[in-house]
């Protein structure tokens, strides 16, 4: 019998749909062992798809089984059985992370654009002398432990604002305004890191916070160009005590140096002067002893050793004869001495005798 596509073998049923069903009666009964193969390939692939994950550098993986904490992974490539019975939470663990006060991070970059319109309640305080002041600063912190990120708080990172804007008002509140807005500025970062910690650690959040630094503390606005002039004057201030002390240390040694130098200068020369005078004292004792033996004799060695140190000090010489007359002076100029010599006249008159 041939089929006539035109008209059905069953009553009721349109011959396309009777068409249909025999070509999947026909499929399903010749080829039912490569649609199975094909059936099962699928569920195999997407059971492998299912059953790895991959967790990135600075990373760590939290695998919960049915909901329940079973274990952390590191970074790399990781099983885990599929179909939800194991899910997985990535924490980023190895990177600094940071949250800002007073204002926020429009665009990061080598020129980061910020702003503070809509923060400035947040960021403004009340100090000790009640005077307010304008506070922005930045919190960085990492995530020691992802198991209690995860399940300890729900809201960790709200968590961290309310706290670290709390501890923050409390150290202004607790400073005068001077203190602030100049010298107390890393004392107050860093006592408000420790306290942070403290309370993070006591609500088991595992977070470990790296550093709190305080970016800007200024007064409001409208006083703020009066407490710049004040700033000023006190940097003026300190300018000129340094000028000062850079003086004092440069003068005033030097001069207690060179008063010492002459102080020392003086005594060494009392010292020489009192023992010359001594010496000379002593050697006067001992010409007198040696005079009382024998006057004669050491008045002559006297006369003799004070002509000789004359004639060493004296720079010329002249030497006359009283038995000679008309004398002619004559300079030696290479020994510095004057020799008068008598004229060829009276040297002959001299050689020849006297005629009667």
């Amino acid at each position: 019998m041939v089929w006539d596509p035109g008209r059905s073998s069953k009553p009721g049923i349109p011959p396309e749909l009777e068409e249909l069903f025999r070509r999947l009666k026909y499929l399903f009964g010749y080829q039912r062992g490569r649609v199975l193969v094909l059936v099962v390939g699928i569920i195999a692939v997407i059971v492998a798809l299912n059953s790895y994950y991959i967790v990135n550098p600075q990373e760590t993986a939290v695998v919960l089984r049915f909901g329940k904490f079973t274990r952390t992974a590191d970074p790399g490539l990781h099983f885990k059985i599929p179909f939800g019975i194991e899910q997985v939470q990535k924490v980023v663990t190895g990177r600094v992370l940071q949250r800002e006060y007073g204002y926020r991070t429009i665009e990061a970059g080598a020129r980061s654009r910020f702003t503070e319109k809509g923060y400035e309640e947040e960021a403004r305080m009340l100090s000790g002398d009640l005077n307010v002041v304008d506070v922005q600063w930045t919190v960085q912190y990492k995530i020691a432990d992802p198991v209690k990120y995860l399940f300890r708080v729900r809201d960790v990172e709200g968590t961290l604002d309310d706290i670290s804007e709390s501890v923050m008002r409390r150290m202004v509140g607790n400073r005068y305004a001077d203190e602030v807005l100049t010298v107390g500025r890393a004392e107050i970062a860093e006592n408000a890191r420790k306290e942070i910690q403290e309370i993070m650690d006591h609500y088991e959040t595992g977070i470990q916070i790296i550093a709190v630094k305080l970016q800007n503390v200024n007064p409001p606005e409208p006083v703020r160009a009066a407490f710049n002039e004040v700033n000023e004057a006190r940097q003026e201030k300190e300018r000129m005590i340094n000028e000062a002390q850079k003086l004092y240390n440069e003068n005033i040694p030097k001069a207690k140096g060179e008063a010492k130098q002459i102080i020392t200068e003086a005594e060494g020369y009392a010292t020489e002067r009192v023992n010359r005078a001594r010496g000379e004292a002593d050697r006067f004792l001992e010409i007198l002893a040696a005079y009382q033996k024998a006057p004669d004799i050491t008045r002559k060695r006297m006369y003799l050793e004070a002509f000789e140190h004359l004639m060493n000090s004296a720079k010329s010489v002249v030497i006359l004869d009283d038995t000679q007359k008309n004398f002619l002076p004559f300079l030696d100029l290479s020994k510095g001495v004057f020799v008068e010599t008598p004229p060829k006249e009276s040297v002959e008159q001299q050689k020849s005798p006297s005629k009667p």
